[in-house]
């Protein structure tokens, strides 16, 4: 046998074997990875929350840059800044957008019908009007509630309980906000019942802190409750800042609050909420449509007390609030 022919039989052997393959055109060209919009305003890219996504998406199976890539783009608290940054995701073609709240939400329902939306943090979801009801969501969007309407008034109620004898309450808001209006009417329909006279404060810019303050102070405010807003998410260490200077004790939804020098917090955990998102996403590159995904409602909600704080202000925390706490900073 020829020296060609014994290489042709050899050739023709392995492929026999299994031991040779030849690219088709399935294995031309790999498929390309899906494009994930993820638009912030209150929390940024490199936020535990965003990291909370990005495990969600592993656990779903999915490799950044393998099988998904993430277009973050971050407001930074300026709602100003998030009509642009949504036109952007839409001009890229996103597979599907991921927003944090609702503000950011209703600009890219504004913006698109076509991409599927998912938003991890709706305060109010119905009322709002971002959909029609929780379990058939309608649309293009779909996602998870924080039931800030529930919450908003029994942060006032803890606050009581963990000081009995304030009277005066001081409510800091954003108009801009979309659900804060709907939280002001909840909290005057419950502060009867509690004794407690509200003054309602609304800051829109960071160069409004100062007065907000000299506000509070005229109010006699014996304890500030700070609605959750992105613009106060974001200048948190300023406001905290200025409140410890008040000598005010501060209430808020989000656990950093208290962390960082507030009385208390109250609310849900964002990050657990960023992790749940992941799985919507999931189910919509998986062909899903999110108008058919119920919006999802917390179950768990977490009291954190802040006692370095308390004690700074000459401050007692009742028992009764220290077992209810999931955490008592000391």
């Amino acid at each position: 046998m020829t020296r060609r022919r014994l290489l042709l039989a050899l050739i023709a052997l392995a492929a026999c074997l299994g031991l040779l393959s030849f690219p088709g055109p399935a294995d031309a060209q790999e498929p390309s990875p899906r494009r994930i919009g993820v638009l912030l305003i209150l929390v940024s890219p490199e936020s535990k929350e965003a990291q909370a996504f990005r495990q969600g998406l592993r656990d779903a199976g999915y490799s950044e840059g393998r099988d998904v890539v993430i277009e973050w783009r971050f407001a930074n608290g300026d709602y100003d800044r998030v009509s642009q940054l949504v036109t952007d995701l839409v001009q890229r073609q996103v597979d599907v957008m991921v927003t944090d709240v609702e503000f950011s939400a209703r600009a890219a329902l504004r913006a698109t019908s076509a991409i599927p939306i998912v938003i991890t943090m709706a305060a109010d979801p119905v009322a709002s009007g971002l959909v029609t009801n929780l379990a058939h969501p309608g649309a293009n969007i779909t996602g998870l509630s924080l039931m800030m309407p529930e919450l908003v008034t029994k942060r006032l109620q803890l606050l009581k309980q963990a000081m009995p004898p304030a009277t005066r309450v001081a409510i800091l808001w954003n108009p801009a906000t979309p659900y804060h209006p709907k939280a002001i009417e909840e909290l005057k329909a419950v502060a009867p019942s509690l004794a407690i006279e509200l003054s309602f404060v609304s800051v829109q810019t960071p160069e409004q802190f100062d007065p907000a303050f000299s506000a509070v102070s005229r109010a006699h405010a014996e304890a500030l409750y700070v609605l959750d807003a992105p613009l106060f998410f974001t200048h948190r260490t300023t406001l905290l800042k200025l409140a410890s200077r008040a000598r005010v004790p501060v209430i808020c939804g989000a656990k950093e609050f208290a962390h960082e020098g507030g009385l208390m917090s109250y609310g849900v955990d964002y990050a657990d909420h960023w992790r749940r998102s992941a799985w919507y996403v999931d189910k919509i590159l998986k062909g899903a449509k999110p108008g058919d995904l119920p919006i999802e409602q917390p179950t768990k909600f977490e009291l954190l007390v802040n006692l370095k704080t308390a004690k700074a202000l000459g401050l007692t925390i009742p028992e009764s609030i220290l077992l209810q706490a999931n955490e008592v900073i000391r």
